[in-house]
């Protein structure tokens, strides 16, 4: 069922993905050999709370990733408030305070499509619950490149535009309860750890 070995499960929120995220962190397995990357729209002063409430749900290690940090697996990581972040092709991070897109920083379109180059085929991209078009153009990316691509059940989401927008492109391949999409990682995860 799973013929590519992934490398890297990138997850985008807005409106209503608090508790979704939440409930997927704490259905992880307690060892990850992937990163994480969860880019959620943030209060622009948003302190670094994200790091303490996620760490809270999970034995993984929580960080903010930092500017020319390698990305590593095993770690959850969230971008700073009020940047974009983005991964190169050497698999660091780098910030940036570009205009807003889609009215985010951080943007979902703009850490999708990076990753989508950074990591092409062995990519997971999920996108969540939102108020916006947000991750559509990224899940569109990620499906060019090769990447697996997930979006949230619309009957299910509490704001069903984003995961809409994604569908309405015609590049997702699965559309999944947040029960499911802990079911699909759990069993992702379990089957990576011996690879």
């Amino acid at each position: 069922m799973l013929h590519n070995v992934y490398k890297a499960i990138t997850i985008g929120g807005s409106a209503g993905s608090l508790d979704v995220l939440l409930d997927i962190v704490s259905h992880l397995p307690q060892e990850v050999n992937l990163p994480i990357i969860i880019i959620c729209h943030l209060h622009p002063h948003d302190d670094g709370s994200m790091v303490e409430i996620f760490s809270r749900q999970t034995v993984l290690t929580v960080n903010e990733a930092a500017d020319k940090e390698q990305v590593r697996p095993g770690h959850i990581y969230f971008p700073p408030a009020n940047y974009h972040l983005l991964v190169e092709m050497d698999k660091t991070f780098s910030l940036s305070i570009d205009a807003k897109v889609n009215y985010s920083r951080p943007s979902i379109d703009v850490f999708f499509e990076s990753a989508a180059v950074a990591w092409g085929p062995e990519l997971i991209g999920i996108l969540l619950t939102g108020a916006n078009n947000d991750g559509a153009e990224g899940i569109r990316t990620i499906k060019q490149y090769g990447g697996l691509t997930i979006a949230q059940d619309l009957q299910e989401a509490a704001y069903p535009t984003m995961p809409g927008a994604a569908i309405n492109t015609g590049h997702v391949d699965k559309v999944l309860t947040v029960a499911e999409i802990n079911s699909f990682l759990h069993h992702l995860l379990n089957n990576t750890q011996s690879k």
